[in-house]
């Protein structure tokens, strides 16, 4: 396979990896512009080395039923043998006042996919702007989905966290409130015309550290711009309570975080930045896990 396309000439949102030992190669999926229409889908790329990569190939052909005109934040997790698709899904064309906005799950046989629903259709609530769902499993097996209740329908937005069946293709319980942006002290309101004063959660992704810390990355917009900081819950289990690091992990305009361990076993974080529509890039962070939390470099 060709491996021919520089990291830096990607323009790509919401970079997720996977590290598939098996085959020593690293997967490279996330939003291109809004909805990588050319394909279809979502695509994926491979990479032996996180340097160079091989051209798209489609790995999501039919994004959700009909009437989606968006779709982003592909995430893809190994889960009991198989591969899970998890994808943000939009109707309408107003960012600002989606018809419907959504998380859905597919699922495949390997991790490139091609992917098939999972379900029956979305899992976030009915008549929430939901985006960016992730996949957590508590330590008893209980697999949860955890998503942004966005700031389009809650000013202060929100992250929140569902119980799911076993084979996540369903729903297994309540919505349950994990925090606010505004717990923060480092997020900041938007300056958006009319939406000036609201807040933005994005991008969850929970981290166990080897000490048994239950650590959840996510972004919002702060003083530098799109942020990236860590909460971590008291309790060590997903419903919290969640307490806010004072200041962001990644403050110069850098989010939607993911953590993954390359083929060496070095921890990584990876993220775009800038958050500029057209110029945004994957960057790769070393990570250290410490007393505190979570250390780049």
């Amino acid at each position: 396979m060709n491996f021919g396309t520089p990291l830096a000439d990607i323009q790509i949102r919401d970079p997720f990896i996977v590290t598939d030992g098996a085959a020593g190669r690293y997967l490279l999926f996330g939003t291109g512009g809004f909805g990588e229409a050319a394909h279809g889908g979502f695509v994926v790329r491979s990479s032996s080395d996180l340097k160079t990569w091989s051209e798209p190939r489609p790995a999501l052909t039919a994004a959700g039923p009909d009437g989606v005109t968006y779709f982003w934040a592909p995430e893809v997790h190994a889960y009991r043998g198989r591969w899970y698709l998890f994808g943000s899904f939009m109707h309408g064309t107003d960012l600002a006042r989606p018809e419907r906005r959504y998380t859905r799950i597919y699922v495949a046989d390997a991790p490139d996919g091609p992917f098939r629903p999972a379900g029956e259709g979305p899992v976030t609530p009915a008549g929430w702007p939901c985006i960016d769902g992730t996949l957590h499993v508590e330590a008893d097996g209980t697999p949860w989905l955890v998503f942004v209740r966005e700031w389009v329908q809650v000013p202060d937005g929100e992250m929140h966290a569902l119980p799911l069946t076993a084979d996540l293709s369903a729903v297994a319980g309540e919505p349950r409130r994990l925090f606010c942006a505004s717990e923060a002290a480092w997020s900041r309101p938007q300056t958006w015309g009319e939406f000036s004063g609201y807040r933005v959660t994005d991008g969850p992704w929970l981290h166990r550290t080897a000490s048994g810390e239950l650590l959840m990355l996510w972004s919002s917009f702060g003083a530098g711009g799109y942020l990236t900081g860590v909460a971590r819950s008291t309790s060590g289990t997903l419903t919290g309570p969640w307490v806010q690091s004072p200041a962001p992990l990644y403050a110069a305009d850098g989010g939607h975080p993911m953590m993954f361990r390359t083929l060496e076993g070095e921890l990584m974080m990876a993220l775009h930045t800038p958050n500029r529509p057209g110029f945004e890039r994957t960057k790769f962070l070393p990570v250290r896990e410490t007393v505190d939390g979570l250390r780049l470099g």
